[in-house]
């Protein structure tokens, strides 16, 4: 069998210790040869890697260094049964072009949800309290308090939205509980009175959202009705001076319309982790927002060591599983043709 394995280049400045990179591919290389599998492993998500599915069974890829699988692609890979997403979020795969030529695709369902809350809170406090210039300033060698204080708030009493509670978004407001804030959320399926209580939460509709959040986290995935849901007329109607946090998905949020927004003064900052597409052009708009009103990542909130653990145990499990004949365990399947 041949696998192939699709991630981001490894870096000197980690030493090459960076499990999912596509050096170490998530330590597989060992397990799959010693069965007699052949791994392939590269960082082109071009016309080199539809040389490689050429023959290959089994794609690994990764949503931050996402191979776009679409019905074109598809049709240069025959032998394609199996794409598994080494991480959550798989939309960067078709699903109906799977479904139709009968191939799964499967998630480590569960694997960095913690990693993401943390990184939810870590970008809204970055926004409020104005880190980003303060970081600045020291590096630049500067030492300007009022200027840095003049945007920087407590988030103490103010109102948070957090748009989707699935295991992220519910874990995001259990962090944010400390802190003393009202918090929001909208789902399209509302939690029970008990599950609101524990996770400090109270549902309101989108709208009302919107209209009465300081800031607003989108915890919810890309989806048919997600595409582009802060668009011009949403971002808008968001609180004048509000901050906008984006863990889930570039394409969420409207590309111009967020810069138009920022550029105007009526947001006062966004912190973006995820960008469309990926990896992001150098001449992105959002890798030149306007100064102080950013805390962009570089989709690495789900990459932290524990987490790429956590996705190396579950890749192993589904390619264990997809070898000897069994089921893949049923929460990480996504697409099945049988369904």
């Amino acid at each position: 069998m041949k696998v192939v394995y699709v991630s981001y280049p490894p870096s000197d400045a980690a030493g090459g210790d960076v499990p999912a990179s596509a050096d170490n591919a998530l330590g597989l290389r060992e397990f799959l040869t010693s069965r007699g599998h052949d791994l392939v492993t590269t960082t082109d998500t071009g016309a080199g890697l539809d040389e490689e599915l050429a023959g290959a069974e089994v794609l690994i890829t990764t949503p931050f260094w996402p191979v776009y699988l679409d019905a074109e692609r598809v049709s240069t890979a025959a032998d394609l049964r199996l794409v598994i997403t080494a991480g959550v979020g798989s939309d960067h795969t078709d699903p109906e072009t799977a479904r139709q030529h009968g191939i799964t695709v499967a998630e480590v369902t569960g694997s960095n949800v913690v990693s993401v809350a943390e990184h939810n809170v870590l970008q809204i406090l970055a926004l409020v309290r104005n880190f980003v210039p303060a970081h600045a300033n020291a590096r630049e060698g500067g030492w300007d308090v009022a200027g840095v204080a003049a945007s920087s708030h407590d988030l103490e009493g103010k109102t948070v939205g957090i748009v989707g509670l699935g295991a992220i978004g519910a874990r995001t407001a259990l962090r944010l509980k400390g802190f003393d804030v009202r918090t929001l959320y909208y789902a399209n399926h509302r939690r029970s009175p008990a599950e609101e209580e524990t996770l400090g939460v109270r549902y309101a509709r989108l709208d009302t959202l919107v209209r009465e959040s300081d800031v607003i986290c989108l915890a919810l995935p890309l989806m048919e009705g997600s595409q582009a849901l802060f668009g011009p007329e949403r971002l808008q109607a968001m609180k004048p001076g509000a901050w906008l946090v984006n863990t889930a998905r570039g394409a969420i949020v409207d590309r111009d319309a967020l810069v138009e927004a920022l550029e105007s003064g009526h947001l006062a900052g966004y912190a973006g982790d995820t960008w469309y597409p990926q990896p992001a052009p150098a001449d992105h708009p959002w890798r030149s927002l306007p100064e102080g009103s950013e805390a962009m990542t570089i989709h690495c909130s789900g990459m932290t060591l524990e987490a790429q653990d956590r996705i190396a145990e579950g890749v192993r499990e589904m390619l264990e599983a997809h070898l000897d004949g069994e089921p893949l365990p049923d929460d990480f399947v996504m697409v099945s043709p049988d369904r």
